[in-house]
């Protein structure tokens, strides 16, 4: 009864969103993601300056972990949020909480209360990640919403070559503040731009409550999990005490938080969201496709330098083939989605290109040449770029508007999770075939007598990326809602 009340309450609020509107709404999100995006890349190339200005070397790392666990965790709890209160007053608070973030990092006197400020900017950052695509979700209805990946794609890739030339522009000829103060116009430019029109976004489910100790046992059990991931293998053994208790103590409250949604009246992830098998296989296959494809972008570039000779920056410039067929891949799959009947065999033939493109490139890591390495990574990247649409709109597709932030939230935290385990996934892979890299996957004077390192890590990346088609064909496919149905997404579904 509850719930039909709710709808109706939410269709009687709606107000119709003009074509301009929504473009205004959409460019606004995106640069606040754009933001968050950027302060992923942005900090590493100012990392030494940072540390020759405020000390404290050993704590450098940090600034990246911070910004990681915090981020992670949040992402599905600042999904239930907006479903319960509305987009804007979230997406409004995700925002101050970034911005907050950048002022206290802009500000540090030293590197510990840098770190704080880091760590705030991941809150508000990965509130940013999963409400970008929720409020796409929103605006658009699923048989058009797969164009928007292209936007979404191309954010990222504007983030990842604009953060590492910014970061080392204004740490080298300025002063590294900028990394930070730059965020604070650009935030208050997405705020006025959104402002208004989002005010038309109806609350997708009033008169529920959030699971507070649910929400803290979910960020407990992320941050050990991730704190785990990150220091295995370069801060500490993996079979070391210290990782081992990380790793037993996330299991307990994972445990916890498993048991909290079972027994909680409003839990904070509906049982009905992970119940179903449309969420679950493509949440999985996203996640499977960013371990490996994280975990390789990560080692890529020592191949580049170690086996193919190429310097540090000629390297970062080489991974543009991947970088850009990840967003051709994206854009092409977004166009072809309204097409198809059964969309999902798009991911499924770009998932089986990178493949095969993958194990092309560790059968030949040996003796390839620059050429053959940027074809085939450039292949990888359109291959596995047709997957993200495909799992974003299935995903969103297969719930309600009331579940609508949670799915995008659950979608997100499981692909930034998977990114994060396939970086330690090939870096036990790298390290027990005797390449010695940080955690980051930095080359320090690495010496090698083979390319076997690489072809191991190319060949685990593959089997990944296999047991992500393999999700993907298992995910059930549901027809996609029209602009008709959108209207009043949750009267009929």
């Amino acid at each position: 009864m509850d719930q039909a009340v709710d709808k109706q309450t939410m269709a009687a609020d709606a107000t119709p969103l003009t074509e301009s509107e929504k473009n205004a709404i959409i460019g606004g999100v995106l640069l606040s993601m754009l933001l968050a995006a950027l302060d992923q890349t942005i900090i590493a190339p100012a990392m030494p300056t940072i540390a020759r200005a405020l000390g404290h070397a050993e704590y450098l790392p940090w600034m990246v972990t911070g910004y990681l666990l915090t981020a992670t965790a949040v992402a599905p709890l600042y999904g239930k949020i907006s479903d319960v209160y509305g987009r804007r007053p979230t997406v409004y608070a995700a925002i101050l909480i970034f911005l907050a973030g950048s002022l206290v990092s802009a500000m540090a006197p030293n590197m510990f209360v840098l770190v704080i400020g880091r760590a705030i900017q991941g809150a508000g950052g990965g509130g940013l990640f999963a409400l970008a695509q929720t409020v796409i979700g929103d605006l658009v209805p699923p048989r058009e919403r797969a164009r928007y990946a292209a936007w979404v794609s191309g954010t990222w890739a504007v983030a990842s070559i604009a953060g590492p030339l910014l970061g080392g522009t204004f740490a080298e000829h300025l002063h590294w503040s900028l990394i930070f103060w730059i965020n604070i116009p650009l935030g208050l430019v997405a705020m006025a731009i959104i402002n208004k029109p989002l005010k038309k976004l109806p609350i997708a489910a009033k008169h529920h409550r959030i699971d507070g100790l649910g929400a803290v046992l979910l960020v407990i059990a992320t941050a050990l999990l991730l704190l785990a991931l990150n220091w295995g293998g370069s801060t500490y053994p993996w079979f070391s005490g210290e990782i081992l208790g990380l790793v037993t103590g996330s299991a307990v409250f994972w445990a916890l938080f498993a048991l909290r949604l079972l027994r909680a009246a409003e839990p904070l992830i509906s049982l009905e969201v992970l119940g179903n098998p449309i969420v679950l296989a493509g949440a999985l296959s996203m996640f499977l496709l960013q371990a490996a494809n994280i975990g390789a972008s990560v080692y890529l570039p020592v191949y580049l330098q170690t086996v193919i000779g190429l310097s540090v920056s000629e390297s970062g410039l080489a991974m543009l083939g991947l970088l850009l067929g990840t967003v051709a891949g994206a854009a092409s799959s977004g166009r072809l989605i309204p097409r198809f009947v059964h969309y999902k065999r798009i991911a499924m033939i770009g998932i089986a290109l990178a493949i095969v493109s993958i194990g092309v490139l560790s059968a030949i890591a040996g003796h390839a040449s620059l050429l053959e390495v940027e074809i085939l990574t450039t292949l990888i990247g359109l291959g596995s770029g047709t997957t993200f649409p495909v799992a974003t709109v299935s995903v969103q597709n297969a719930v309600d508007r009331t579940h609508l932030g949670v799915a995008t939230g659950v979608l997100t935290f499981l692909r930034t999770l998977g990114g994060a385990l396939g970086v330690a996934l090939l870096g036990a892979v790298a390290l027990g075939y005797g390449l010695p890299l940080s955690a980051e996957g930095s080359q320090t004077h690495i010496q090698l007598t083979s390319a076997l390192p690489f072809v191991m890590i190319f060949i685990t990346a593959g089997i990944t990326l296999g047991l992500a088609l393999v999700a993907m064909m298992l995910m059930p496919e549901k027809a996609l809602r029209g602009r008709d149905e959108a209207v009043a997404p949750v009267i009929a579904e």
